[in-house]
């Protein structure tokens, strides 16, 4: 991992690839993980499972969407290893896989309150 001082700026610029073959293989990955985000129905499971574990039905209303598009969504978003699921009993419960992912969507969450009408 190389870090460098950008001749001419006052930024560090950090470069965590080895060779180029690292870089290709990550940014697929993190395009993979933009594609799952560019779903708004999935975008918004993923903000509510950034705050709390939910159930398919709290997905259900917290999102206003049948069971079959959320469980399509989340099985699309488990398929990408951005949501784990645990069983409790009869009920599917699902998170978010990563923590980086969740630290991601809260950044977003804030910064889009703060953009649209929140307090800074």
């Amino acid at each position: 991992m190389d870090l460098v001082l950008a001749a001419g700026e006052d930024r560090l610029v950090l470069n965590p690839f080895s060779t180029p073959r690292e870089q290709q293989r990550a940014v697929a990955s993190a395009a993979g993980v933009f594609k799952a985000l560019g779903h708004e129905g999935r975008l918004r499971i993923l903000c509510h499972l950034a705050v709390r574990e939910c159930s398919v039905s709290e997905l259900e209303n917290l999102i206003d969407a049948r069971q079959s598009v959320v469980s399509q969504h989340l099985a699309r978003l488990k398929a990408d290893q951005l949501v784990l699921a645990r069983r409790e009993g009869h009920t599917i419960y699902y998170s978010i896989g990563d923590e980086r992912i969740a630290d991601l969507l809260r950044a977003f969450v804030v910064h889009q309150h703060q953009a649209f009408g929140g307090t800074r």
